[in-house]
């Protein structure tokens, strides 16, 4: 009987001591790259639109109630400069050629062009109530939508040469570098032209397709997805259902739809190339984060007060999302780079310019006054809802689905049967030795 026991013993630890480490292995699978908010910036009055900028490494942040753009430097995540622009700023867009960022002021009807050199308004475009807009490499064209049309702005002259009309309610512009082509959400929600994505050739500065949408989805925010060909489009109806359709570019046509654990609030979402990733920002104080080859929500991680803004730096592999009702920005880090760094609330010294609007550019002077006078944006329309919470951010990201927990609980019954299965044929009356020992 003691021999048995011993048998048992030896045979099972090895089994326990293997199942533990399929259950611990299991546990740490979705975690290990897990996204992480590793820092929190305080910035100016109301954060909205962001834009991240490659030659610089630094993100630029419309502050809608503070009519100012903060400068964040992505190595050490401290406000780094302030620019005052027009009245209620929404949107920002960085021309990589130019080394410039366009501003939408909803309240000014302007467009502030910002050198990234110097953090000064170099002009300002008259553009009738712009909105969400977007940079097209291939022609040195700014996308900005405005009242029922798109406006086209060319960056070496920073003037408007050309006007698209597009759908109700214009919300939200992406570019496809592939096809040449601007993807424009229109979130009107009543006629034939609302509920669509207008898709606009660059080369003709015309309307070629317009792809329906769900209706009733009321989109604001689009993303190009380069790796699979894609645009994905953040529809803010309130609903957790139809939250963001998927639209293949060869066909332009949406080919799924993509729930999530909350609606979708001011239409902020980027495109993260490194992990083949949509970051959107949602209600519940949280970014969605989706796989794109799966096309289903992998995490949420928390941040502030309704994220709004979303853009991806690839140098650092991080997203920087604006929280409008915290007046911060979260940093989350995508799990592809392991760098983490301290939150900052520094301001430092504001930078800017005044300058005349004319019906199509102007050029910059050189006074340096900063205003700080509150004013609501124009674009602020699709972010009413706001959230009882008052968290700033700094959460983990929390798995969708939890599989790990099955691959455990899936390696712990085979466990299981294999203890059972030892022990019958170690049992004292089955041991062929015994038997014969009893026999004799």
């Amino acid at each position: 009987m003691l021999n048995a026991r011993r048998g048992l013993n030896n045979r099972t630890t090895p089994l326990v001591f293997l199942g533990l480490l399929i259950l611990a292995s299991a546990l740490a699978i979705p975690f290990a790259n897990a996204q992480t908010v590793v820092a929190t910036v305080t910035v100016g009055s109301q954060p909205y639109g962001v834009a991240y900028d490659s030659a610089k490494g630094e993100v630029f942040v419309a502050n809608a109630a503070s009519n100012t753009v903060s400068v964040i430097s992505d190595s050490t995540n401290a406000v780094v400069a302030t620019v005052a622009v027009g009245s209620g700023p929404g949107v920002v867009a960085y021309d990589s050629a130019k080394g410039e960022v366009f501003v939408s002021n909803g309240g000014s009807n302007t467009v502030s062009v910002i050198s990234d050199s110097t953090n000064k308004v170099v002009a300002n475009v008259t553009v009738s109530s712009p909105g969400y807009s977007a940079y097209d490499s291939a022609k040195g064209e700014v996308f900005v939508d405005s009242a029922g049309k798109v406006d086209v702005i060319s960056d070496s002259t920073n003037k408007v040469v050309a006007t698209v009309a597009v759908g109700i309610a214009p919300q939200g512009v992406a570019y496809d570098s592939a096809k040449g082509e601007v993807f424009v959400a229109n979130e009107g929600y009543s006629t034939a032209l609302s509920n669509i994505v207008s898709v606009i050739s660059d080369s003709a500065n015309a309307v070629v397709a317009n792809v329906t949408l769900p209706v009733g989805s009321g989109p604001t925010g689009v993303a190009y997805d380069s790796g699979k060909g894609e645009v994905y489009v953040a529809n803010s109806n309130g609903l957790t259902t139809m939250a963001v359709s998927v639209i293949s570019d060869s066909a332009n046509a949406v080919v799924t739809n993509i729930n999530l654990r909350y609606p979708v609030t001011g239409g902020g979402i980027a495109y993260d190339a490194a992990r083949s990733e949509v970051f959107v920002g949602t209600a519940g104080n949280s970014v969605s984060v989706i796989s794109d080859s799966t096309n289903a929500v992998v995490a949420n991680v928390t941040v502030g007060r309704d994220s709004n803004g979303v853009t991806y730096d690839p140098a650092k592999g991080e997203v920087f999302v604006s929280n409008e009702f915290s007046n911060t920005v979260s940093v989350i880090s995508d799990g592809a780079s392991s760098s983490t760094t301290t939150a900052s609330s520094t301001t430092t010294t504001a930078s800017s310019t005044t300058t005349t609007a004319s019906s199509t550019t102007t050029t910059a002077h050189s006074s340096t006054t900063v205003t700080t006078s509150i004013s609501t944006t124009g674009q602020s329309s699709s972010t009413t809802q706001t959230s009882t919470s008052s968290s700033t951010g700094g959460g983990g990201g929390v798995p969708e689905f939890p599989y790990q927990f099955v691959i455990a609980a899936a390696f712990t019954l085979l466990l299981a049967a294999s203890y059972l299965l030892v022990r019958r044929r170690t049992t004292p009356t089955g041991h062929p030795s015994q038997e014969s020992h009893a026999s004799a």
